[in-house]
């Protein structure tokens, strides 16, 4: 059941798993890890300048032999380098976000590059697959970072319900239950972020991951959403004084002063007070710090075994 599918075969990988495009998360060490224990690795390419996103992917192809992906960020001002050093750099697989990816497919198709990009309803899952799709990753409201408004359990179902290419099921799955789940709801595969996280190959700071993994069910909450850009971070100063500035109606630019540099402040730095640390719902999970190889053969068998047994109560 979680073997050989149209995910993996459209991704030639073992597992049906992707892992999330984390900005300053998710790099080449951590891809490859996921990508040689047999799911799919990500590179963020996310704000990161066009030489350094190179050497990622330069870097990338000396740690792995097998399939990976890079994601583009359509709202990010070097999203253009990104598109072309995936065609430069021959990246199996580009997924896409904050945006319609009409150009990202346009120039990358024809090259052979399977274009997914991550989808937030039933609207833009539809008008992608108009464009060329291959498969679309439909992302809950429960995922880390930035987030639409419908929740993954009803969004799945519906989008594998419009479209009749593979989807993969994204936002609040961090184990086997999670992954069962979402192909009872249509999906043909997952995508975790919060738990590759806490992967051993992770470069995030030791405090980021320490962060997630003593987080509870009701450690997040959503800001940004005046904005029109929400994004959902584990509880701390920094949230706090973001919210009371929009109730207090801050002005859009004050609000991106106040934002700007916090992801890294507590990806790289390690500012678990001021930094903005995205996570998702689904941090009361992750319990701790393992290999990607492992993570993917937990979650899996998990899946598989509880599978078998849900099977049996139907006979």
């Amino acid at each position: 059941m979680f073997g050989s599918n149209r995910v993996t075969k459209l991704l030639n990988i073992k597992y049906p798993v992707i892992q999330g495009a984390m900005a300053w998360v998710a790099d080449a060490d951590l891809a490859a890890a996921v990508s040689n224990g047999g799911g799919l690795g990500i590179i963020a390419a996310g704000n990161m300048p066009p030489e350094a996103l190179e050497r990622e992917l330069v870097k990338i192809r000396t740690l792995t032999d097998k399939p990976f992906g890079m994601n583009v960020m359509l709202l990010s001002p070097t999203h253009n380098d990104a598109i072309e050093l995936a065609a430069r750099h021959k990246v199996p697989v580009v997924t896409t976000g904050a945006g319609l990816p009409g150009k990202v497919i346009d120039r990358l198709a024809p090259l052979g590059v399977t274009v997914i990009p991550v989808i937030a309803s039933v609207t833009h899952a539809e008008r992608v697959k108009k464009q060329g799709a291959a498969a679309v990753i439909a992302e809950g409201m429960e995922a880390g970072g930035h987030i639409g408004e419908i929740t993954t359990m009803a969004l799945t179902a519906q989008v594998a319900r419009a479209i009749d290419i593979p989807v993969i099921a994204a936002g609040g799955i961090a184990d086997g239950r999670g992954m069962l789940a979402a192909f009872a709801l249509g999906a043909e595969g997952v995508q975790m972020g919060t738990r590759f996280v806490c992967a051993a190959e992770c470069n995030a700071h030791d405090n980021f991951k320490k962060k997630i993994i003593e987080a509870n069910d009701r450690g997040t909450v959503v800001t940004g959403r005046s904005l029109g850009h929400p994004v959902r971070c584990i509880k701390n100063k920094f949230t706090q004084r973001f919210a009371e500035m929009e109730d207090y109606h801050a002005t859009i630019e004050e609000l991106d002063k106040f934002g700007s540099g916090k992801l890294r402040a507590s990806v790289v730095d390690g500012d678990m007070e001021y930094g903005s640390v995205m996570s998702g719902q689904i941090a009361g999970l992750v319990m701790k710090i393992q290999p990607a190889r492992e993570i993917i053969e937990e979650v899996t068998g998990e899946a598989a075994r509880l599978a078998a047994a849900i099977g049996g109560r139907f006979e």
